[in-house]
């Protein structure tokens, strides 16, 4: 005869609050693992942003996703994860600090204000950066370029057509490619700037529609009267000035490949589109 112990027993089944309260549980530990785990990740190796703009195209379209390479000038209060650098009282600087080079897609917070950009250096420390139309002259010498075509395709969310000169640039070992002459538009001579100590010139590959550090807004000049967080006198309001000299210490990463993209190609007259998912930078 079966002692108490061995006599099996009825389970009652389960409430509806109480399978609430399992599944609840059950997400709140998977979330006790995943999301340190994915801190980690994002705060030490590589962290995805998504293209908001047309200021890098063709080389970046809007909607593709882009792996941002954390560690490739080391880490400093601007490449924590979910921005969280903003809001902790850290300092300036950067542990195991990397050196960037001319010619590479760097994620980085704007100068003046709270967002996140994506530009390509061309001048570093002591360069002298001019723009004669749109052919970029570095050092006083002009970069190698070559015109390869002309393409004409849709913008991101408009039904007209655009026209522009596709041209490669070269610098060293890097090669990419950027537009030039959108809808026709002469591009007017910058100044020669000399980059300062510690900044960067940073520069988007669509010449014609990139609000960047040839602009004038962004540059901390002395006879202006508004002044952005940092006390640097601007021309107007710092939420709509451009980058400016980017501090190095305002890197969050190198852009290193697009994982994959919403990105529809709309080029005109059958030109071939260039492939979109996991392109290396």
């Amino acid at each position: 005869m079966p002692s108490e112990i061995d006599a099996p027993t009825e389970t009652q089944p389960l409430t509806a609050m109480q399978k609430v309260v399992r599944e609840l549980k059950e997400w709140g530990a998977t979330l006790a693992i995943v999301a340190p785990a994915f801190l980690l990740f994002t705060g030490l190796l590589y962290e995805q942003r998504v293209i908001p703009s047309e200021s890098m195209v063709p080389t970046l379209e809007v909607g593709d996703r882009v792996a941002v390479s954390k560690f490739a000038f080391g880490y400093g209060r601007y490449s924590l994860p979910l921005s969280m650098g903003r809001y902790l009282p850290l300092g300036d600087g950067r542990f195991f600090p990397g050196a960037p080079e001319r010619g590479e897609v760097v994620v980085f917070e704007h100068t003046h204000s709270d967002r996140v950009m994506i530009k390509r250096i061309v001048g570093l420390p002591g360069d002298t950066v001019q723009f004669l139309g749109e052919a970029l002259i570095l050092n006083g010498q002009p970069v190698d370029s070559a015109f390869v075509r002309t393409v004409r395709y849709v913008p991101d969310k408009e039904v007209v057509i655009d026209e522009a000169q596709e041209w490669t640039e070269t610098l060293g070992d890097r090669t990419w490619t950027t537009h030039r002459g959108l809808r026709g538009r002469p591009v007017a001579d910058s100044l020669m700037f000399v980059v300062p100590e510690g900044h960067m010139f940073l520069v988007g590959d669509n010449r014609n529609n990139s609000y960047d550090s040839r602009e004038l807004s962004g540059h901390c000049l002395p006879m202006n009267g508004v002044v952005d967080k940092a006390g640097c006198p601007l021309r107007g309001d710092a939420d709509d000035a451009s980058i400016g000299f980017v501090p190095m210490d305002h890197l969050i990463g190198r852009a290193d490949t697009v994982l994959l993209t919403f990105h529809r190609c709309k080029l005109q007259d059958g030109e071939a589109c260039k492939k979109r998912v996991w392109r290396g930078l």
